[in-house]
């Protein structure tokens, strides 16, 4: 296995150069920010403890929040956000609305599950190496979004991937881009204010392969808000209160983000 994960690294070298949008390296200022809330329409996401709440639902909430709060207190950046009612959003898509906007950054929000309900807490994903069996679980099951989508084994933008392979999630964990160190830095100041203010636990940052920050040309993240699949954590997410902080925590890390970015 570890011979053809070989290969196929050198495939995905070339087609990352093949098939890239541009990118701008120089440019240092954060004028564009595309908010993506995960799932949506046919495509539920999780479902939580109980079975009554969707994570879609969850994901849009905090999305408008988060976007809401970069409009009103950073004046000169624009929001765009991949969806702003319940409608499904193929993957590609969602990377391509980023890409055409030019956008300088990418956030995409989501809520989390495991088949044991002890679980809980915050952790922010970025595209990368270090993929643990958790992370892989989680990156297939985000992944999973693609098989609702009629023509994904067609689509060339997915280059045939498999979701249900585990061999081809590492592989898509192999894609870098020159951005990794920023979104590895603003993944790490979500979680530093997540444990600063005592959000919910810290989970930390952590690498895998998600079709939704896959060709993405600008720093990338993936926020697991909590688990909805944890009685107490559901309750949390489905709040105002609970929603509120979640959104301000990763419009705090934003303004912190542009503010060392530009300077």
């Amino acid at each position: 296995m570890l011979k053809r994960i070989a290969l196929s690294a050198s495939l995905v070298i070339c087609m990352v150069l093949g098939t890239s949008h541009p990118l701008n390296l120089t440019k240092l200022s954060l004028n564009t920010i595309v908010i993506d809330a995960g799932h949506g329409g046919h495509d539920s996401g999780c479902i939580s403890h109980g079975k009554d709440i969707y994570e879609k639902d969850i994901c849009l909430t905090i999305a408008k929040k988060l976007g809401r709060k970069i409009q009103d207190s950073m004046p000169g950046v624009n929001v765009i956000y991949t969806r702003t009612r319940d409608v499904f959003v193929p993957l590609w898509k969602r990377a391509h609305i980023a890409n055409s906007n030019k956008a300088d950054l990418f956030i995409s929000v989501h809520c989390n599950a495991h088949k044991e309900t002890k679980f809980h807490g915050i952790e922010t994903y970025v595209m990368g190496l270090n993929m643990s069996q958790g992370n892989l679980e989680v990156s297939k099951r985000e992944n999973q979004s693609i098989v609702l989508e009629q023509d994904y084994k067609e689509n060339k933008a997915y280059n045939g991937f498999d979701p249900d392979s585990d061999e081809a999630h590492i592989i898509l964990s192999l894609y870098q881009n020159a951005f990794r160190n920023q979104s590895l830095e603003l993944a790490s100041t979500v979680q530093a204010n997540v444990e600063q203010q005592k959000i919910r636990k810290n989970l930390g940052v952590k690498e895998a392969g998600f079709v939704v920050l896959w060709k993405t040309a600008m720093p990338s993240i993936l926020v697991e808000t909590g688990f909805l699949t944890n009685p107490d954590e559901k309750q949390y997410l489905i709040s105002d209160t609970g929603q509120n902080k979640i959104a301000h925590s990763i419009y705090e890390s934003v303004v912190q983000y542009k503010d060392r970015t530009e300077k």
